[in-house]
């Protein structure tokens, strides 16, 4: 009677054998290994200890309300209350232990702020970001903003202060002469808490046909038929609104 393996390819037992000379060698290889190198316990305690040897020179947020609780208080109704005190002030250990000689340091200058509020693509919509080469140059930030609770002396008045990047997008497509707030419904609330209070969107094709729809008196703009262009969909499913020559696949 012919073995199961015998109709195995020979590329099939070779690899086996190849799996089980692997295995067992990992095994033999975890038995030569000292305990300390196997148990977790062993190693949780020798990482303990190397992490208690180390000098600690973070005091911990709450530590500075023992002296500045109106600026801690300050700080957690405001719009930093998410940020601690060490963030911009740095480690403050030596300076609980001996207040009047070891000052922290204050950033006064605009070095430092735009570490993360300069324009960056990566960060979400709504999160303040300026270009500091423009943006009030040559005054320090807190010429301006309160570094506890940095509110702007005036909510922005204009959308590039969070939207860069769509601005940049929108100046070069022929879209670039339209306000915002020409498609935008953009209440107030808005520019205070951005990711609660949307602005709107067109909800219906008869908007973007105020300009390109073929009864469309307003000269320049391309035109269509609404009535058999896209067909049900709304015209910005289609065309990117801040530069409408790119279609979506």
């Amino acid at each position: 009677m012919t073995s199961p393996l015998g109709k195995l390819p020979d590329a099939v037992i070779r690899l086996a054998v190849v799996v089980v000379i692997l295995v067992a060698g990992v095994f033999a290889a975890l038995s030569a290994l000292p305990p300390e190198l196997k148990r977790s316990d062993l190693q949780r305690a020798a990482a303990v200890e190397v992490v208690s040897s180390l000098d600690v020179k973070y005091a911990g947020a709450t530590a500075c309300f023992d002296c500045h609780d109106d600026q801690y208080t300050e700080r957690n109704q405001g719009y930093h209350r998410n940020v601690s005190c060490e963030t911009c002030h740095g480690p403050a250990k030596e300076h609980t232990l001996n207040p009047a000689d070891i000052k922290p340091p204050a950033p006064r200058d605009r070095q430092f702020c735009p570490t993360c509020h300069a324009y960056n693509a990566s960060r979400p919509r709504g999160f303040p970001q300026i270009n500091p080469v423009t943006h009030n140059p040559l005054k320090a930030c807190i010429v301006c903003h309160r570094p506890h609770d940095p509110k702007p002396p005036t909510v922005p008045s204009e959308c590039t202060a969070c939207h860069g990047e769509i601005e940049r997008t929108k100046a070069v497509s022929p879209h670039a002469l339209l306000e915002c707030t020409t498609c935008h419904v953009t209440p107030e609330q808005h520019r205070v808490t951005p990711r609660t209070v949307r602005p709107s969107k067109p909800v219906a094709r008869e908007f973007c046909g105020q300009c390109h729809g073929t009864a469309s008196k307003v000269p320049g703009p391309p035109k269509i038929d609404l009535a058999t262009h896209g067909e049900k969909y709304l015209c910005w499913q289609c065309h990117y609104s801040h530069m409408p020559e790119v279609h979506y696949e």
